[in-house]
């Protein structure tokens, strides 16, 4: 079974980190939380965009960078506007650590300079200083997965009221 690691990296804003541990509880991805904070992990705004989903969320907390590198093996990824190359040329291996900086920072440079083959980037116009945060993790996630054909995902719905195979072939 395909595991994957999302690592936020001194978040700052309740709101994103809560958006992002719904994305994670949706796709089955570990969110991995590493301090300081900009907010209490009981705050009433991360709970409330992760509304119904904190049950299915597989989440670990550290108190620093230096304890979560020490714990964990990678490889890792390290998202960034910095990256000279895009985050659809790695082949994502499983197991793999996509790690994100603070919403108002990013990736520490010093990190970012001593692993340059591991930074990757989304492709924006000139001028847009970032996308947001939780957004970006999203498109990250679903990048890795569609490269693994999404595993433990459904991938097709069903409708309420109405069957798709009564209505027949669509045109």
């Amino acid at each position: 079974m395909a595991t994957l690691n999302i690592v936020l990296i001194e978040p700052q804003i309740p709101q994103n980190t809560g958006n992002i541990a719904r994305t994670c509880a949706a796709t089955g991805a570990r969110l991995h939380l590493v301090g300081p904070m900009g907010f209490e992990i009981t705050d009433a705004k991360l709970k409330r965009a992760g509304l119904d989903y904190w049950h299915l969320l597989d989440i670990t907390t550290y108190p620093d960078s230096a304890s979560f590198f020490a714990q964990n093996r990678g490889p890792f990824y390290f998202f960034t506007t910095k990256a000279r190359r895009t985050y659809t040329e790695p082949q994502y291996p499983d197991g793999a650590y996509i790690v994100f900086g603070r919403e108002d920072a990013g990736l520490p440079e010093e990190l970012l300079f001593q692993n340059p083959d591991c930074c990757v980037r989304l492709p924006m116009i000139a001028g847009a200083r970032s996308l947001n945060l939780s957004n970006t993790v999203a498109v990250a996630v679903y990048e890795v997965l569609r490269q693994w054909d999404f595993p433990k995902l459904l991938n097709s719905g069903r409708l309420t009221r109405f069957d798709w195979e009564a209505a027949g072939p669509s045109e």
